[in-house]
C-alpha cells in the first residue's frame, strides 16, 4: 500500500454515490491532513465510513445522525436495541456524554487509550437514539490508534460508531478490500491504514456501581475481573 500524498485516493473527488465507496489511504503513524479532512467532510455531510481501530474495523458517522444510524441497522440487520458507541479522543470528552464516578474514572484512565468499551450512565448530551432504550446507558471508547485520533482532532467531537460485523460473520471485518467488495455499495468511504486486529473490544459495564464484564475481547480484563 502506498501512502504518498499524490496517490491518496483510489477514486475520484468527493461524491455521495451510494454505489461506489472511496478508499482513502492514510499512513498509520502520520495520517495525511488532506485525507483526514476529506473523511471529516464525509462525516459532516451525513456519510457513513468504515475505519480501522485498535481492535477491528468499525462503522462511523456523525453523532446523532438518525439516517446514518438506520443505515447501520440495515447493513448489520440489527434492531433498535442495538447499542452504539461514542468513540472519544480523551477522558475530557467522556465526562460530557457519561456520568462517571471517581472510582470508575480512575479505572478508565488506567485502561485508556486501549481496546475497551465502557458502559456508563448517559448524560442529557447523548441523543436518545444512542442510548440503551431501557437503561439509559451509553458505550464510550478511547482507542489507541493514531488515524482515529487524527480524525477526532479534526472532527472536534466523538464519532458515533458500531463494530463492523456483518450478518452471518462471527468476527468483525479487518480487510478494507473485502469491505469494499461486500458493502462498498452501501457506504461512502473506507479508510485504509494497514492491517488491524481481528478481535472486538472488551466490554466493561460500569453503569451499576460495580464492574460487570460483558465481553472479553482484545483488551486484557484480568486486573479488574477478580
Amino acid at each position: 500500500m502506498s501512502f504518498e500524498a499524490s496517490g491518496l485516493y483510489r477514486t475520484g473527488p468527493l461524491t455521495y454515490n451510494p454505489r461506489v465507496a472511496r478508499i482513502i489511504e492514510l499512513h498509520p503513524n502520520d495520517p495525511q491532513p488532506r485525507g483526514v479532512a476529506s473523511i471529516v467532510q464525509t462525516i459532516h455531510a451525513g456519510g457513513l465510513i468504515a475505519y480501522p481501530t485498535d481492535s477491528s474495523y468499525a462503522f462511523g458517522c456523525h453523532i446523532g445522525d438518525r439516517r446514518a444510524t438506520n443505515r447501520i441497522h440495515r447493513i448489520r440487520r440489527t434492531d433498535k436495541k442495538h447499542n452504539f458507541t461514542l468513540v472519544c479522543k480523551d477522558l475530557s470528552e467522556i465526562s460530557v456524554y457519561a456520568r462517571v464516578d471517581n472510582w470508575a474514572y480512575r479505572m478508565i484512565r488506567a485502561m485508556t487509550p486501549g481496546p475497551y468499551t465502557f458502559i456508563l450512565p448517559a448524560t442529557r448530551q447523548v441523543p436518545k437514539i444512542l442510548q440503551h432504550p431501557k437503561r439509559r446507558t451509553i458505550g464510550i471508547r478511547v482507542p489507541d490508534h493514531r488515524v482515529v485520533h487524527a480524525i477526532l482532532d479534526t472532527l472536534g467531537e466523538p464519532i458515533m460508531s458500531s463494530t463492523l460485523t456483518l450478518p452471518g460473520d462471527d468476527m468483525p471485518m479487518t480487510d478494507p478490500l473485502e469491505i469494499e467488495e461486500r458493502i462498498g455499495n452501501q457506504i461512502e468511504v473506507i479508510v485504509d491504514s494497514g492491517p488491524v486486529g481481528i478481535e472486538p473490544t472488551s466490554v466493561v459495564d460500569l453503569s451499576e456501581g460495580r464492574v460487570n464484564i460483558l465481553r472479553v475481547g482484545r483488551g486484557d480484563v484480568t486486573a479488574i475481573s477478580s
